[in-house]
């Protein structure tokens, strides 16, 4: 199912013998694997499909002997303005990148909003090398970070790695870990939380634990301890619930230092406030989405996550 080109921009297939009667979009994107189900929706709807020189609707049905021509419809420029904003990087390659979000950078453009979020900064960064994520020129996002929460994020240059990289954030085949600073220090060394996420019934910004949620699970340990006032806990979260740490380490007492919003009260003397939210997206494991490779991902902790380690380490006065 190899295409002869026609030109720099037009090809021509010929449906192999031996092929059952299929949609036209359908036997497309099976010959043509490397593009997605959304490149060939952009280039139907362009009117870019012909047979015979026939515009070809992705309905109609090809068979085998048909030729077919074709050429995949231009991605379009953002609108958005790019940044100079310097990003951390961790890795990059031509498919994706990894990146050590800033506290206080939100992720995505919305209502409130500057042009200081991630996506103005990575098109900034990625001037010239992104491909097209669903028809535009943007980075393709597939998780997201809080505000305030630091650490691994990972970015898809191209349509390809950006499917790859959906599945397996959908389908939970990777491996993820945050640290948290709580207030409070827990009893147990390592414990598991299995309770459901919801919607919070009267305050629609938050979460909360709900059976009738969405099922959530975090295991964490306990890294450190500096009683009475607060810990250190690493937690492993084998799902992706909006603010699923920040509900969870709630529902078991140990509330965030800096989240105001779940729990947290600024009541405890302790050596120094906590500037933000206190956690940290630490460690990232998952599989190149086009070669395969296991790549494992780690950032530093912050500047102001240390300092806050620090100062509950010293020695008091």
């Amino acid at each position: 199912m190899t295409p002869s080109c026609m030109s720099t921009s037009n090809l021509i297939f010929t449906v192999p013998e031996g092929t059952r009667r299929e949609r036209a979009d359908k036997l497309l994107a099976a010959a043509f694997p490397e593009h997605s189900r959304s490149a060939w929706q952009r280039t139907f709807d362009a009117g870019r499909v012909l047979r015979a020189g026939v515009v070809l609707d992705k309905k109609d049905e090809l068979r085998a002997g048909d030729t077919v021509e074709f050429s995949h419809a231009e991605v379009v420029p953002s609108e958005l303005k790019a940044s100079d904003t310097i990003l951390d990087i961790i890795y990059e390659d031509e498919h994706l990148l990894v990146v050590n979000k800033a506290a206080g950078m939100v992720v995505h453009p919305g209502a409130g909003t500057g042009e200081d979020t991630l996506v103005h900064a990575l098109l900034g960064h990625c001037a010239g090398s992104l491909s097209g994520v669903g028809g535009v020129e943007r980075p393709g996002i597939v998780h997201r970070l809080d505000r305030d929460t630091t650490g691994v994020i990972v970015v898809a240059k191209t349509d390809a790695a950006h499917r790859g990289l959906s599945t397996q954030f959908s389908e939970r085949n990777l491996h993820k870990e945050y640290l948290a600073l709580v207030a409070g220090v827990p009893r147990l060394l390592s414990g598991r939380i299995e309770t459901g996420i919801a919607r919070h019934p009267t305050h629609r910004h938050k979460m909360a634990v709900s059976d009738e949620g969405r099922p959530s699970r975090t295991d964490w340990t306990r890294e450190k301890s500096f009683p009475p006032y607060a810990a250190l806990m690493r937690c492993h979260i084998l799902t992706g619930r909006t603010h699923q740490i920040r509900v969870h380490l709630k529902s078991i007492g140990h509330s965030l230092l800096g989240d105001a919003i779940y729990g947290w009260k600024d009541s405890a003397p302790l050596p120094m406030k906590p500037p933000r939210v206190m956690l940290h997206a630490e460690y990232l494991v998952f599989e190149h989405p086009i070669t395969g490779k296991k790549l494992e991902m780690r950032a530093p902790l912050p500047a102001d996550f240390k300092a806050m380690i620090d100062a509950f380490e010293r020695p008091a006065k």
